[in-house]
């Protein structure tokens, strides 16, 4: 019983040079058949070459100029590499293509949904709605549950529910099987993309044409932040006939303890051990949260005793909850003593770990102690990433520190660690705001050549100042620069409310 225990006590990418390269060949020479450093520069080669081509023509005459081997490794690590720069995804497109017309080259399912994730990004949805129709026509295998999910998640972001289920009932004419696996995709979708009250609406239409599984109640169950809803799923899994498991009760007790009804949570936990479902590192860092929320921090730090002597050994997530806790209470102390119990145990602090600090010291302003902490950080060889460099840089821009900003921003191109694009915006602002446009156009220009936009928003900024400094040169410089990029309108530029797109996209194949 557990309230009865003692609950109460890229890195840089090298500037592309023009190799003395014959053919773009076709090869099933893996990945590991090549060195580290020479897959890195194969990679670096065609990324530099997709990025800066200005035509589809030139494009395909310098892939041809290069011998690297055609695998499948180098074009899926290419294509993620787009992906995660937020590069063209026309030119991207451009480039899958010319890889399918290769001899003996087939792309794997892997490059096909990276594809498709990029197209469905850029609201290029023709192209999208055309290459599952030629993995349709190519082999229906290629079309999973993931690939239905990426699919509907991209639409999800930017059209209505009604549209999303729209797509959803295309995938009966295109995956090899329409069945209960695809209903909890859309499921799993509306989930993270929409609402739960959407997921819930969208399950109740539909659960008549497609059989709820345990896997459904699931989905549903991990989201709801009312314990009512998720009670309601439960007696909904009882009446069908579908037995919970871990995951069910897991969610049931993390919905409790949101709510701050630990009494319900405790309950459950005992029901879980009568009917011989141990207790698992999840269902107690939920208990953690709990007690978290209604301020007993020090009672949180006892499930970690308890957890050992149930036999079930807590991570790295289970410390954080404990140190976030303390962190919440501003008993900085107690959660450092912590993270230093996590490394005594072999557990090493993640970005996760050092977040809870930053925050802390945000709110209080204390720019050196975040820098210290970051120092610290980096000397034992945890990178941080997108949301500690966030944190870092806005209070260099509150504090107008530029020169601790330049560093993070010089470090963060040489080891590859957080998204540029969104430090970029907050870093553009300092620079811009105290005049330094060599400093701008410098970081630019980086951003650009690792295959990284920078927002229009800062390009604007960055061009009006230039304006008046009657720059013309430097002007023109990054207006082809972020010609490269095409016109996509990406994540920056989006409407607050979403795009209705048109209907008949949605219904022809």
């Amino acid at each position: 019983m557990l309230h009865r225990l003692r609950f109460s006590s890229l890195r840089r990418t090298p500037a592309h040079r023009t190799l003395p390269f014959r053919t773009f060949s076709s090869s099933s020479k893996s990945k590991e058949e090549l060195s580290p450093k020479q897959h890195q520069q194969e990679e670096d080669a065609i990324f530099h070459i997709i990025n800066s081509s200005s035509s589809l023509s030139s494009m395909i005459i310098s892939l041809k100029s290069l011998s690297i081997p055609l695998s499948n490794s180098i074009v899926d690590c290419v294509l993620k590499r787009v992906r995660f720069s937020h590069g063209n995804p026309l030119k991207a497109l451009d480039f899958f293509n010319f890889t399918a017309k290769q001899h003996s080259f087939s792309h794997t399912p892997f490059s096909y949904d990276t594809m498709l994730y990029i197209l469905g990004r850029g609201r290029s949805f023709t192209e999208m709605w055309n290459l599952l129709r030629e993995m349709k026509q190519k082999d229906r295998i290629l079309i999973t549950t993931r690939t239905i999910q990426i699919v509907l998640g991209r639409i999800a972001k930017v059209c209505s529910v009604r549209q999303t289920v729209e797509s959803f009932r295309k995938f009966g004419r295109l995956a090899p099987e329409f069945n209960t696996d695809c209903f909890n995709a859309l499921l799993r979708t509306l989930c993270q993309e929409k609402s739960m009250s959407d997921a819930r609406n969208v399950y109740h239409s539909l659960k008549h044409e497609f059989k709820p599984n345990l896997q459904s109640f699931n989905i549903l169950l991990s989201g709801w932040k009312s314990s009512e809803e998720a009670e309601g799923f439960f007696k909904e899994m009882a009446q069908l006939g579908v037995n919970p498991d871990m995951v069910s009760y897991n969610c049931l007790i993390e919905a409790y303890c949101k709510n701050r009804e630990m009494d319900k949570a405790y309950k459950v936990f005992d029901q879980m051990r009568e009917k011989d479902f141990s207790p698992d590192v999840f269902t107690y860092t939920s208990i953690i949260g709990g007690l978290g929320l209604i301020g007993q921090p020090d009672k949180a730090k006892e499930v970690l005793r308890d957890m050992r002597e149930m036999g079930c050994h807590p991570d790295a997530a289970a410390y954080n909850a404990v140190i976030r806790n303390y962190c919440i209470a501003k008993r900085l102390g107690n959660a450092f003593a912590l993270m230093e119990e996590m490394e005594s145990r072999g557990l090493k602090p993640n970005p996760t770990s050092y977040n809870l600090f930053f925050r802390c010291f945000y709110w209080a302003n204390e720019l050196e102690s975040s820098w210290q902490l970051y120092k610290r950080m980096r000397t034992e060889g945890c990178l941080p990433n997108t949301q500690s460099c966030i944190f870092l840089v806005r209070m260099c821009r509150r504090q107008e520190k530029v020169g601790l900003a330049l560093e993070l921003w010089n470090d963060m191109v040489k080891n590859g660690y957080g998204s540029l694009p969104l430090v970029s915006d907050v870093l553009f602002d300092l620079l811009c705001d105290l005049g330094k446009l060599d400093e701008a156009e410098r970081c630019f220009i980086e951003m650009v050549e690792m295959g990284q936009k920078p927002s229009r928003v800062s390009f604007r900024r960055i061009k009006v100042l230039m304006e008046l400094a009657k720059r013309q040169d430097c002007i023109r410089n990054l207006e082809e620069k972020m010609g490269g990029f095409g016109t996509v309108r990406e994540a920056d530029e989006r409407p607050e409310k979403p795009l209705e797109m048109p209907y008949s996209e949605f219904l022809n194949l």
